[in-house]
């Protein structure tokens, strides 16, 4: 077996870390598609990404909040430079340092959805979702005869950022692409980036096993407004199938709309079924969670008009900051940001009005 590095957190208690199995030991790994991939292109005109960095020492005096509002903030690319949803890899670095300074922790989309946000007294929850599964955001590099996580990486430099503070989790969810072309294929495949395919569903053991969970974005990022309504369901079964594929029986609670677009079926973004021709296998899913490609901070799980199936997001990229969302939720009220009171059985605020 390879030995696996990951520079893991301490914050959590001991968890049994996935292995990478050498390639001599694994079977062949199916592709699901070589269909044409609809991810939006990057921009090649770079732009200045600095994020300012302010303090946050007023955490423990701040009043609770849990009607407020939480930011699900939405990485795509993680690469050198900015550009269309692209954040260079020292604004990644920035953004978790401002989101950490002022007071907001990661939590899981399970957490949310169950109303179980644990967190210090004056703490604010952040959810983050990585869409698309490049190996920008997840990517093994190969030294000594050993797999690594690549310090470079979205994951890399998550892990790099946590290694002093037990207070941030690692918890977020990787909204993944199994079929899509240019390597979006959990995480990258035919030795695009260096990624090799045997390595793909190691990576996602892997970040089940660290923590964070898994999310289906379809098979190959199809625009789901264009097709019918049998299309739209083998997109997205298929897509939780090639997750089944990696870890047997996982249960995946959150789709991402590709692009933000709803199929005319609007109920099909979240419960449908398939039938492999071949097999005449009929495939189910029913997801609890639907997230949209915008739409500023999501209300609280206690707001009486919060709804999983259409969460907005925040998506970051060029000329789309992360601070003025930040200083938009530091007015009082609903509309503000949640603030934990520290007492999970309890509920603190003022209830939006239904």
């Amino acid at each position: 077996m390879i030995a696996l590095l990951t520079g893991c957190s301490g914050a959590e208690p001991p968890r049994a870390q996935a292995e990478v199995p050498s390639p001599d030991s694994l079977s062949s790994v199916r592709l699901d598609a070589a269909n044409g991939d609809t991810v939006r292109p990057n921009s090649d005109q770079p732009v200045a990404a600095s994020v300012s960095v302010a303090g946050d020492s007023a955490s423990a005096n701040r009043a609770p909040n849990e009607y407020g509002r939480i930011p699900i903030v939405e990485y795509h690319l993680v690469e050198a430079e900015d550009g269309t949803y692209k954040v260079s890899r020292e604004r990644f670095r920035a953004e978790l340092d401002t989101l950490y300074a002022r007071g907001y922790r990661p939590i899981a989309l399970g957490e949310m959805l169950d109303k179980k946000i644990e967190l210090a007294r004056g703490h604010s929850p952040v959810l983050f979702i990585f869409d698309d599964a490049s190996p920008s955001q997840f990517r093994y590099i190969e030294r000594n005869g050993k797999l690594e996580i690549d310090p470079s990486s979205a994951l890399g430099i998550w892990l790099d950022f946590a290694k002093d503070k037990p207070d941030w989790r690692n918890r977020g969810a990787f909204c993944l692409l199994s079929g899509a072309e240019a390597g979006r294929s959990f995480f990258g495949n035919k030795g695009i980036e260096g990624q090799k395919s045997e390595w793909r569903f190691a990576k996602l053991r892997q970040l089940d096993s660290m923590g964070f969970e898994l999310c289906n974005h379809t098979l190959w990022h199809a625009r789901l407004d264009k097709y019918p309504d049998a299309f739209v369901q083998e997109q997205i079964a298929r897509g939780e199938l090639a997750i089944d594929s990696a870890i047997s029986g996982y249960k995946v609670r959150g789709f991402a709309l590709p692009l933000g677009m709803w199929p005319k079926n609007r109920p099909l973004a979240w419960a449908g079924s398939w039938t492999d021709p071949k097999t005449q296998r009929v495939s189910k899913y029913n997801y609890d969670a639907v997230f949209e490609v915008a739409g500023g901070p999501a209300r609280s799980p206690y707001d009486p008009k919060f709804n999983p199936r259409s969460l907005p997001r925040i998506p970051l990229g060029k000329n789309m900051p992360l601070f003025p969302t930040l200083r938009v939720l530091e007015k009082e009220g609903p509309s503000g940001r949640y603030v934990s009171d520290g007492d999970i059985s309890t509920v603190s605020g003022q209830q939006p009005t239904p």
